[in-house]
């Protein structure tokens, strides 16, 4: 028997109802809208429409940790980098202003030398004790509870949910299952370049310092296109740099749902958009309507901002 209210977070109205109309849609087998199970392909980015971005990307708040515990011989010449520089200093602020590509390309150089699997290891280790600093809650604590239930919905209804996020590919596949029941092949992300070599015996990957990929923008298509080999039939996200990926996903045919957030709740979380210079919206706020996008209030949409899964 299927849940009356499988998104008992979100508040009724129009884009509730989109969601539960187009579900209802693609998985009706009688219907013209009808998609079959493979074709139920979900992405969500995870900055800002999965977890908390704000003031800084959880990435870049675990970089200015290591940056502190990491000899600075190991890579001497990032210290001309203004982001690597801001980072070492501790400067959040300075780190926030500068362009999204240019600081995740510092934050990756950080742990250039080091192999995947050490790599994710200390990711762990971190999480462990991670807090927001402004919120007091454990990073792992601030995932959206409406999103949750959105994705276990989606899920119960045969769609396969991924992340396309511009974070590094192999920092959210650390959590990715534990979080939102997403497995680590279902990630695609931000990522840098290895090399793999036999260390005592064993193959072991290596991170190199160039970045191969940086998920974002138009390259969220590319990498969709390239991992998945299908165009998502729903799309979630929260800046412009989701744009592309919704926009591909609401041009291919059939019944499609693409949807931006909008943080505009600044008591239960944070209000802002455009000037918010690592993940603005701007032109989606502008193209919404124009592209078919359905823009969600997080203060006036949402029940609860914050899931109590991850404790």
């Amino acid at each position: 028997m299927s849940d009356p209210n499988p998104l008992p977070s979100w508040v009724d109205g129009p884009n509730k109802s989109a969601i539960l109309d187009f579900v209802a849609r693609v998985t009706n087998e009688d219907g013209p809208d009808f998609r079959p199970a493979a074709e139920r392909i979900a992405t969500f980015d995870n900055d800002g429409t999965l977890w908390c971005e704000f003031p800084l990307l959880v990435q870049l708040l675990f970089t200015l940790a290591e940056v502190k515990r990491l000899p600075l011989s190991q890579r001497p010449e990032l210290l001309d980098n203004p982001a690597y520089k801001a980072f070492l200093a501790g400067d959040s602020r300075t780190v926030a202003s500068l362009p999204k590509q240019e600081v995740v390309e510092a934050a990756f150089a950080v742990h250039a030398g080091m192999t995947v699997d050490d790599f994710a290891s200390i990711v762990g280790k971190w999480f462990s004790t991670a807090r927001h600093p402004t919120l007091g809650r454990l990073v792992l604590d601030n995932t959206y509870q409406p999103q949750q239930e959105l994705l276990a919905f989606l899920r119960a209804n045969d769609f396969k949910t991924f992340i396309v996020t511009g974070g590094g590919i192999e920092f959210v596949r650390v959590v990715s299952q534990r979080l939102y029941g997403i497995p680590a092949e279902q990630v695609i992300g931000s990522s840098t370049r290895c090399s793999l070599e036999t260390i005592e015996g064993n193959l072991a990957l290596r991170k190199l310092p160039g970045m191969g990929s940086f998920d974002d923008r138009d390259e969220k298509v590319v990498n969709i296109s390239l991992h998945l080999g299908r165009r998502p039939i729903f799309a979630f996200g929260n800046s412009d740099g989701d744009l592309s990926m919704l926009r591909y996903t609401l041009q291919g045919d059939g019944a499609r749902l693409g949807l931006l957030l909008h943080h505009d709740d600044a008591a239960r979380e944070f209000a802002y958009d455009r000037d918010f210079k690592t993940s603005p919206l701007n032109d989606g706020l502008e193209q919404a309507d124009a592209y078919g996008i359905h823009l969600v209030s997080m203060k006036n949409e949402w029940r609860n901002v914050f899931s109590s899964a991850s404790l």
